[in-house]
């Protein structure tokens, strides 16, 4: 019997060459490093509004400090953000129209407005783009959303809770003055859709600087709670999803994964996506979607 090699993996030969835009604590600790590790991927530029934070981020790496976002897109096959939803719903667009594939991160832009702006560049642009959406990328996640999958759900709860708004390098402008349902927010929301089914209605009560609770309905008629805070003194961020039904409850909690496991596959999918140009689920199609959803909550 004759047998054939398995086809090379997409960045077998040439890992993609990926400009970082941003040099804050969370580009450095997660995007940065991410992308010098490879194989898939190389940091080739970085570029911040501030330059010596771009060389913080850079040098360990050997990755370019470029002047200008125009420079870092003329250095570079794809693009990582890393700033706030304001500066991304900005500069994003405009790498779509080079012809950039993007890794986003969440929120898309500071409204929804904001974010269909970027969505609708990428969408006519035609480039690949992914997000953030750092749990999902975890093999755990992905194990309990297949056995979710497999369930008639008739109701769920969940939290994400931690305290990094009370001090410290996530205490930022945006986070504190729009709270955890922008930041947060899509993280739960996104899981409790998958999970249980696609939210058709959805309502906040509560404060987002302090707490917030949305209630979902779901299209096959269950129904969810999600608890939100970033200034709750807790020992470690909790995030926690129960799904019930007839069946015994099916349990979601991140107290015992590692998340550096993470990483190592947000990062192949994405170089995977990018060069055989097959966008995963997880794109900025899904990031307006969740945050049509965060729009909606507040709606009064």
């Amino acid at each position: 019997m004759t047998t054939h090699p398995a086809e090379p993996a997409p960045w077998t030969h040439r890992p993609l060459e990926v400009g970082l835009v941003g040099a804050g604590p969370w580009a450095r600790a997660m995007h940065a490093r991410m992308l010098a590790a490879g194989p898939e991927t190389r940091l080739t530029a970085v570029w911040a509004r501030r330059p010596e934070a771009a060389r913080l981020a850079a040098a360990p790496y050997g990755a370019r400090v470029t002047a200008g976002f125009e420079e870092l897109l003329d250095h570079c096959e794809a693009v990582a953000f890393a700033v706030p939803p304001a500066v991304q719903a900005e500069l994003a667009p405009l790498a779509a129209k080079r012809g950039k594939p993007l890794l986003l991160e969440k929120p898309l832009g500071p409204d929804l407005a904001a974010a269909r702006r970027l969505a609708d560049a990428v969408a006519e642009a035609g480039v690949v783009s992914q997000l953030v959406l750092t749990k999902r990328y975890h093999p755990a996640t992905r194990a309990f959303l297949a056995a979710a999958r497999a369930r008639d759900v008739t109701g769920a709860r969940s939290c994400y809770l931690h305290g990094a708004f009370l001090g410290g390098d996530f205490a930022t402008g945006w986070r504190l003055e729009q709270g955890a349902l922008p930041d947060l927010g899509p993280h739960l929301l996104d899981l409790l859709d998958a999970a249980v089914g696609p939210i058709t209605h959805i309502r906040a009560t509560g404060d987002s600087r302090r707490w917030i609770e949305l209630t979902c309905e779901h299209a096959n008629g269950a129904v969810s709670q999600a608890s939100l805070s970033g200034a709750v003194d807790v020992p470690h961020a909790l995030t926690r999803v129960e799904l019930f039904g007839a069946e015994a409850p099916l349990v979601y909690d991140t107290a015992e994964i590692d998340h550096e496991e993470c990483w190592p596959i947000l990062r192949q999918d994405f170089a995977t996506a990018v060069r055989t140009h097959t966008p995963t689920g997880l794109d900025a199609r899904r990031g307006l979607y969740l945050q049509t959803l965060i729009d909606r909550a507040t709606e009064r």
